[in-house]
């Protein structure tokens, strides 16, 4: 965040400001003080509160965000097949009776997983990945669009001379994002993998069995679904800016904020692009659509309707590219 420092004007310079404002000579006729500028401190003041209003509005539709983040990665829990969690389970509990020499209960350990498999693709025939685990992080990086620009273009030039890592260096913290990574047994080729382990473990191959099994488990399918938060963060600015711009007669105080809120917005939206999260012109009938919105509700006009189209291109925009 940058911290702006209020300069203290020096007493000769208060002096003169006082000096202008009096009569030019006594006695003559009382001129017109001379208009005088603003002074440093309050200038600097009203830019520190402007700063400060738009960290308050960006961590608040930032933890709205997660939140709805956090929502999303339980939607994909909700999904895990208890079956496909049962079925890796008694994959490892085979690995472990191999490990003791222990055939019976390495046997009967892949059957119960066997047949755990086949109650869901009885249940599901097409289902092609079996989810068994989610897991979510936040990637969010503390910078300002200036210096995220400055990276990808020494990344660039750096790519140019050849110099891969330095490169990667530089681009790979570049991401405000959540990452749900969800875990899948792949159906088509687990179950026969499982199957196929058995003739040697019959043979007491257990060393060989072992390592097949190993192997089937080192082909579960992680799927990632990049959630970027500079976009969660304009649909949850909106939905406030929304509910201002369809409200008659707003307070002063309220159209500051709605105009603050567009600002914002704005900010995020050129955030994301600066990130990398589109393509070039995508983010252009954005700009114009919130353009249109500050237009419409300038001096204190109102009505409903403003973002619906807004909102719609935005919701098409992450569901194209995630």
């Amino acid at each position: 965040m940058i911290k702006t420092h209020a300069k203290t004007l020096a007493a000769t310079a208060l002096a003169a400001l006082m000096l202008a404002a009096q009569p030019a000579l006594a006695g003559a006729k009382e001129a017109k003080p001379a208009a005088k500028p603003a002074p440093a401190k309050t200038v600097q003041a009203d830019k520190a509160q402007k700063t400060q209003d738009s960290a308050t509005i960006r961590e608040k539709a930032g933890a709205r965000a997660r939140k709805t983040g956090a929502g999303k990665a339980d939607i994909e829990r909700e999904k895990i097949l208890a079956e496909a969690v049962a079925a890796v389970r008694e994959t490892e509990n085979a690995i472990k009776a191999l490990d003791k020499k222990d055939k019976k209960a390495a046997l009967d350990a892949l059957a119960r997983a066997t047949g755990k498999l086949e109650i869901i693709l009885a249940a599901e025939p097409n289902l092609a990945l079996a989810p068994v685990n989610v897991q979510s992080q936040v990637l969010d990086i503390y910078a300002d669009i200036k210096a995220v620009r400055t990276a990808v273009d020494k990344a660039v030039t750096l790519l140019k001379k050849g110099r891969v890592q330095d490169a990667r260096a530089l681009v790979s913290g570049l991401a405000s994002e959540i990452v749900i990574e969800v875990v899948n047994v792949p159906l088509a080729t687990y179950p026969d993998a499982i199957k196929a382990v058995v003739p040697l473990i019959q043979k007491g191959k257990f060393k060989e069995a072992r390592e097949a099994l190993v192997t089937a488990l080192n082909t579960l399918i992680i799927t990632r679904h990049i959630i970027p938060l500079p976009i969660l963060r304009t649909e949850e600015m909106l939905a406030r800016a929304e509910k201002l711009a369809e409200k008659a007669k707003r307070t002063p105080a309220e159209d500051k904020e709605l105009a603050g809120i567009l600002k914002a917005a704005r900010t995020e939206l050129q955030f994301a692009e600066a990130l990398g999260y589109g393509k070039e012109g995508d983010f252009k009938p954005f700009y114009a659509q919130l353009d249109k919105i500050a237009a419409k509700t300038k001096g204190g006009k109102h009505g409903k309707g403003f973002f619906d189209e807004l909102k719609k291109a935005l919701a098409h925009f992450r569901a194209k590219i995630f």
